[in-house]
């Protein structure tokens, strides 16, 4: 009986194996169905062949201990797929599907190719739908694409119950909605929200003349986004041109590139004539980055868009129909400020209704700061300005561009990412990010500062790296010194065949996707301090990279690092920067002749690059601002930045609070002096129910309410104004979207007050009441509490007075944060309050 019961066991197992060999894997899945009989029946098999001890003597197997791993492995997979739940829907999705290939590679040897695996994998799920759903409606799985050269997977059309299955395959990373078909590859305009023939992208609204002027390092006039196919004549209301100069004529330009100019006097006071041998003395771009703004906030849409064959769909700017003038005051070694000044001048002289300059220098008042100044006179001419916050964070007050007047953008990441799996040889395995578009390596020997090189070893410095220390290596390259792609190109000069760059702490878990070289990938501080010991530690380290390809669905909008922060130590009493939008991996149009890396060693050409910075983030909102522009043509500045700032959301899309990659503690939650109101929403921002409007006027009272005098005002003024006497002035009375309040260290019952007015663009009759988010340490009192709107247009004004408790110990805390928000049926219009104890 005992021998029957065990041969019975075996041939049970051998039943199962032989039927597994085309699905490995898949057993919990595919015996979903009926998983109680397999239950019992593996119950006895474990049973049986667990009572004796003569096993090995009755049946004298020569690979004994083979035979019973196998039969082990396949135990726990079908004791795995008693746990599997069901699922009733069966209302299917195509998804993109990522598998781990390091987990399926002993299973490809005997199945042939990966395509074959999947193929298994997809039969298995079919044979389960059609045993499990055909009371519904059951179907065969179409496997729909297969991904094996930038990563591993595949796409296919599942119910829940299906997807559900997949999951619980031993090799499964994720499965998206497939995205990858979505309307555009920045993916810019999805994650915000904006539809093809919907809302601001309604024909109509699409079809308005709108000029987008970028201040930046040029445009490349050939490129494909810049076509004007389909375009009406250019608006008789611009007054710009083309200016002629090196390998740039008035016929580059057309009726999308409307105007192109270059301003370097300035520039070459100071450095000498440009070497037109490495630059163009002209509007022509021979950096990428002023091409790459351009098309990010008004290129039109191309189809086929990737970069090395990552992030492939249609690329276009967030208004692709707008037209755009291009004004190069930026050049090799910088911008100069006389520049800059006389291409803004010169821009909101020539027509333009948004102007975007993603540049900037240390904070400064105003009547110093050069593009504050600039920027004044163009608003008041009814040009909206949108200037980027700086790529000086994590650490705090070092925002630039704080002028009230201009729309300060940070940045933060998409739901999309470039992912990488890093495998030590000591098991432990590490999410990375790249760009690299070649093939995986392999568990290859790691080198680290002394094994590496000399001083300068562990960042990889120029001439720090010794070929016989290196060659064939995985090389660790700590962050600082020289460029991240540079560091690549040092390792690959000496002969190593990979690169770790690594985090310090002050850069917590940033990930920067790069267009390396050679096989490398960028880990966080947590990855860094784990890898580098085990460096040290082992006798022979080992890592091996896996590049992913594109994947989507991560939690995001999520905080960049590198985003500067506030409070700004010259304008304390605005919070800055205003808002953010995305700004991580954007990839835009790129000038066949520059390449992605901009290394000299890098023969590259591509028409798309991906980059990062709040350089990128700000002409997203350029070119939502010219949306809104065109939905509402009588909106001052003010009012498109008020719109895009109390609509502005602070969840993320797994409706979290958005974090803040900039700290190893992955829980770590952004605040108002990383984000400001928010991040962007374009269709609320549409329709904001209320709105905070600003005058020119109204921003002399709040100059004057720092006490400049009357010169430094007329600076910006640029014409007689004088500070009213009859009247006490504070700089928090400006009608500012939101609050920002100072305190000494150690007030209590202290109060002060300030004052808003709201302008109804919502429908007549609306009535708002007030929410308040206290700050710690603080009491905010709202009067009145209830806005009754009659009508449109109508104005109604409200006080805050914010009165300190002294229960907030300086030594703990130098800020606290709450909202102010007001609610009605349909809008709910938001303030953030920030609080600093000085």
């Amino acid at each position: 009986m005992e021998s029957g019961g065990v041969c019975l066991c075996f041939a049970y197992i051998s039943f199962c194996f032989i039927l597994l060999i085309p699905r490995p894997l898949l057993v919990h899945s595919l015996f979903e169905a009926k998983r109680e009989l397999y239950t019992r029946s593996l119950s006895i098999c474990v049973c049986v062949c667990a009572r004796s001890s003569s096993i090995t003597q009755k049946f004298k197997f020569t690979k004994l201990p083979r035979t019973m791993m196998i039969f082990r492995t396949f135990s726990l997979l079908l004791l795995a797929f008693v746990a599997t739940e069901s699922f009733a829907s069966t209302e299917k999705q195509t998804y993109v599907v990522h598998m781990d290939k390091t987990k399926i590679t002993a299973l490809d040897t005997s199945l042939g190719n990966s395509k074959r695996w999947y193929e298994a994998v997809i039969d298995s799920i079919t044979e389960f739908s059609a045993q499990e759903e055909k009371e519904t409606s059951p179907g065969n799985v179409q496997l729909l694409y297969v991904y094996e050269t930038t990563i591993s997977g595949f796409a296919a059309k599942l119910s829940p119950k299906q997807l559900e299955s997949l999951k619980n395959i031993n090799g499964f990373l994720s499965a998206t909605p497939d995205e990858l078909l979505s309307l555009h590859t920045t993916h810019s305009p999805q994650f915000l929200g904006l539809k093809s023939g919907k809302g601001l992208w309604k024909a109509p609204n699409l079809a308005s003349d709108i000029i987008i002027g970028i201040i930046d390092t040029g445009i490349w006039p050939e490129h494909v986004s810049f076509r004007d196919s389909g375009m009406s004549p250019v608006p008789s209301r611009w007054k710009g041109t083309c200016v002629e100069g090196t390998k740039f004529s008035p016929s580059n330009c057309n009726k999308k590139l409307i105007g192109a100019r270059a301003f370097f006097k300035g520039y070459e006071s100071v450095g000498g004539r440009i070497n037109e041998t490495v630059d163009y003395r002209s509007a022509r771009d021979s950096q990428g980055h002023g091409t790459h703004t351009a098309s990010t906030a008004a290129g039109d849409v191309v189809a086929g868009a990737n970069f090395l064959g990552l992030a492939k769909g249609s690329a276009g700017g967030m208004k692709y129909t707008a037209r755009i003038a291009a004004y190069k005051a930026c050049w090799a070694l910088g911008c100069s400020s006389s520049d800059l000044l006389a291409a803004i001048d010169q821009a909101v002289s020539d027509g333009v209704d948004v102007l975007s300059l993603s540049i900037g220098g240390a904070s400064r008042p105003y009547h110093s700061d050069n593009i504050a100044v600039a920027s004044f006179g163009a608003i008041q001419k009814g040009v909206f300005v949108s200037c980027s916050a700086g790529n000086s964070g994590p650490s705090s007050s070092t925002v630039g561009n704080i002028a009230p007047w201009i729309m300060t953008v940070a940045a933060s990441y998409l739901d999309r990412s470039f992912p990488t799996t890093v495998k030590l040889g000591n098991g432990q395995i590490f999410k990375g990010a790249s760009l690299y578009a070649g093939k995986p390596t392999k568990q290859l020997p790691l080198a680290y500062g002394e094994t590496a090189g000399g001083q300068g070893a562990e960042y990889c410095t120029d001439g720090s790296l010794l070929s016989n220390l290196v060659n064939g290596k995985i090389v660790i390259c700590e962050r600082g010194m020289n460029s991240r792609v540079e560091k690549g190109e040092q390792v690959k000069m000496a002969g190593g065949a990979g690169m770790l760059l690594v985090n310090t702490e002050g850069q917590g878990e940033e990930l920067f996707a790069d267009p390396h070289i050679l096989a490398a990938t960028s880990l966080g501080v947590s990855a860094a301090i784990a890898i580098k010991q085990y460096a040290k530690s082992a006798k022979t380290p080992t890592a091996s990279i896996v590049f992913e390809g594109t994947v989507y669905n991560n939690p995001a909008p999520l905080m960049a690092a590198f985003s500067s922060r506030g409070p700004s130590s010259v304008g304390p009493d605005v919070i800055k920067p205003d808002v953010t939008a995305p700004g991580v991996n954007i990839l835009a149009a790129w000038p066949p002749t520059v390449s992605p890396t901009r290394l000299k060693s890098d023969s590259r050409s591509v028409l798309f690059n991906i980059i990062s910075g709040t350089s990128m983030s700000c002409p997203h909102v350029s070119g939502l601002a010219a949306l809104l522009k065109t939905v509402h043509k009588d909106w001052s500045p003010a009012a498109i930045k008020s719109a895009l700032m109390t609509t502005a959301y602070t969840l993320d899309n797994k409706m979290a609070p958005i974090g803040d990659a900039s700290s190893s503690n992955s829980s770590k939650l952004a605040n108002p002096f990383a984000f400001g109101s928010g991040h962007v929403d374009p269709e609320r921002a549409s329709d904001p129910g209320l709105v905070y409007d600003i005058t020119t006027e109204d921003y002399l009272n709040y100059l004057c309410s720092l006490n400049y005098t009357s010169s430094q005002i007329a600076l910006l003024s640029r014409g007689d104004f004088t500070c009213p006497n009859d009247e006490v002035l504070q700089p928090g009375d400006l009608n500012y979207p939101s609050f920002a309040v100072l305190f000494n260290g150690n007030a209590q019952n202290i109060a002060v007050t300030y004052k808003r007015t709201v302008t109804n663009v919502g429908p007549p009759g609306s009535t708002y009441t007030v929410a308040v988010t206290e700050p710690s340490g603080v009491s905010v009192i709202v009067e009145p509490r209830v806005l009754n709107f009659k009508k449109f247009g109508e104005k109604l004004s409200y006080k805050v007075s914010f009165v300190a408790l002294g229960s907030v110990s300086t030594s703990s805390a130098t800020s606290s944060f709450g909202s102010l928000v007001w609610v009605s049926r349909k809008y709910t219009v938001g303030s953030p309050i920030a609080v600093t104890w000085q």
